[in-house]
Parts: C-alpha cells; sequence; structure tokens
C-alpha cells in the first residue's frame, strides 16, 4: 500500500482526492471522461436512492478511486466494480483493501458479458441494483446494453449528464422528449434524484451533472408485436423534429406508400400534422402496430 493510503478513510474530499492522485502520479484521461467526485452528501443521495441492503448486490460501473464503491460497500451485501483504466486497479486495491465485500473486475463493460457477471458475482442475493458516475460520453451506449440485454436489475442509479437525464424522464409535449425519452420509459420508471453542480468534481466538467433513478419495470411499459420495428418506428418519427410525422414516416415506409399515411394515421386517432414529441408511448405502440398490419414498413 502506498504511504499515507489508508482504507477505510473517506476518499470524497477535495484534500483526500487530491493526495491520492499525487502520491500515485495519477494523470486524467480526457477520452475516458474521468472526474471524480468529491462531495459526501451527493453520494449518500445515489446510495440511498439504490435501496441498498445487506441481501443485495451493487454493480459499479467507473468506480474511478472508490469514493463511492466505499459507500456501496457499507450499504450492500456485495460490490463488483468494473474500472476499465487499468492504472487505477492498484489504487481500488489499496483504497478498498479493508472491504472484502468488493471485488474490482478490470474490464470494458460495454465488452463484458454482463449476465454471466451478475451470476457469479451475486449468486444468493434478492437483487442487483447499478449504481455508478457514468462518464459522459459513454452513458447512451452502456445504459441501452444494460435495459436492452433485459439483466435481472431492480434499479439503476447513475449520476449523468444534466441534460441528458432530464431527456431521460421527460413527458410528451417538451423539447426534452425525444427517441431516448420513449427508449428509457419502455423499460424503466424514471425518477431525477437531485441536480449535481459541476464544482463538486475533479477535475471539473464544463456542466452539471444529474443523479436519475431507474426503477427496472416487470413488463415493458407498453405492448409491442416486434420491439425492434417499435424502436425503429420512433427513430423515424424522430429523424427530424420540425417535421411532422406524416413527413418523417414517409422517408420510412417509401414514397409507394406515402398516400396510405393519412388514412392510416387517421385510423389510429393521430393527426398526421402533429410532430414526434407528442406521442406518448401508447401512442408509438398503436403506430408501430398499424404500420405493421399494414406492412407499411422498411425492410
Amino acid at each position: 500500500m502506498a504511504e499515507g493510503i489508508k482504507a477505510g478513510v473517506d476518499v470524497a474530499s477535495p484534500k483526500r482526492t487530491k493526495d491520492i492522485i499525487a502520491r500515485y502520479g495519477f494523470t486524467f484521461k480526457k477520452s475516458l471522461g474521468q472526474n471524480f467526485l468529491i462531495d459526501q452528501n451527493i453520494l449518500r443521495n445515489i446510495v440511498s436512492a439504490a435501496e441498498l441492503d445487506e441481501t443485495k448486490g451493487a454493480l459499479e460501473i467507473g468506480p474511478g478511486i472508490g469514493a463511492l464503491t466505499q459507500k456501496l460497500a457499507e450499504a450492500a451485501g456485495r460490490v463488483a466494480a468494473v474500472e476499465i483504466d487499468n492504472r487505477l486497479i492498484p489504487i481500488l486495491t489499496d483504497v478498498l483493501a479493508d472491504t472484502p465485500n468488493v471485488h474490482v473486475v478490470h474490464g470494458d463493460v460495454l465488452k463484458l458479458d454482463l449476465a454471466k457477471l451478475l451470476r457469479e458475482q451475486f449468486a444468493g442475493l434478492s437483487g442487483v441494483s447499478v449504481v455508478a458516475n457514468l462518464p459522459y460520453y459513454v452513458t447512451t451506449p452502456i445504459l441501452m446494453k444494460l435495459l436492452e440485454e433485459k439483466l435481472p436489475l431492480e434499479h439503476i442509479v447513475v449520476m449523468i449528464q444534466k441534460e441528458v437525464a432530464q431527456r431521460m424522464a421527460a413527458k410528451p409535449g417538451g423539447k426534452e422528449y425525444g427517441s431516448l425519452s420513449v427508449a428509457v420509459q419502455y423499460y424503466c420508471v424514471p425518477e431525477l434524484v437531485c441536480i449535481v453542480p459541476h464544482t463538486v468534481f475533479i477535475p471539473q466538467p464544463n456542466v452539471d451533472s444529474a443523479v436519475i433513478k431507474l426503477s427496472l419495470r416487470d413488463k415493458p411499459a407498453v405492448e409491442v408485436e416486434d420491439e425492434a420495428h417499435f424502436f425503429q418506428t420512433v427513430q423515424a418519427c424522430f429523424a427530424q423534429r420540425r417535421k411532422t410525422i406524416a413527413n418523417n414516416l414517409t422517408a420510412y415506409v417509401g414514397k409507394v406508400n406515402r398516400e396510405k399515411l393519412g388514412p392510416l394515421l387517421e385510423g389510429i386517432g393521430i393527426d398526421p400534422s402533429r410532430r414526434g414529441e407528442t406521442l406518448s408511448l401508447e401512442e408509438f405502440a398503436a403506430l408501430s402496430r398499424a404500420l405493421l398490419a399494414a406492412d407499411l414498413h422498411s425492410s
């Protein structure tokens, strides 16, 4: 263990974080979006939102130097922390030396078999949640991997860029509502936990963050016949936000089917002049079903 690095001492303070960085000669990689949280209150809010206890597990993505990991180890029965940067592994080993319920995995979460990881690390526990401070640049790919692979998760509690969190939780009719809102809300019930100012990180990012809690639904919010087609339909409706649904869908179904779109939309109670951001999940599901039934969709 490096001189002065004591296991069990809270990492999340400006002094401790700077001390660890200096002692290990650590330099931040901008390409990995590394920003270390130095606020204990925010950490407590994150852990509290995850509803952990000794019977439950926490999967952390991007533990950095272990600030959140320490708090998760106190609250959960088991923690698996996936870190892509091999330079952080020895730091985590030292900081977490007295937390036997933490297992650090060196790897890229986007390439890992997460179903296998959950089985191996959390066998016998009553539930698992993902809890993480996610790098901005890879937020959406990570979240969509967690959701699309239909992992057995209770909650996903993550700190992400504020604007992205607002889009995930947005309701129809607002400028934040889009295909990401639909995708997240199809699988989850979103809840904004708190806004996190950029000043509580080392180094400070250029924008503020937010903690969002995504509670996994037992089944998707709406019933669809073809999930892939449902999401293709949603993407098509948001292809150009200023265009109407009818105009956006014309590019999707092809000019040959253009004249059929108006009656099809009106038949399911959707005005062709509406824009994608006004449609609810139920309306997107109805539209997807109608396009499939009429065979008006891309091959």
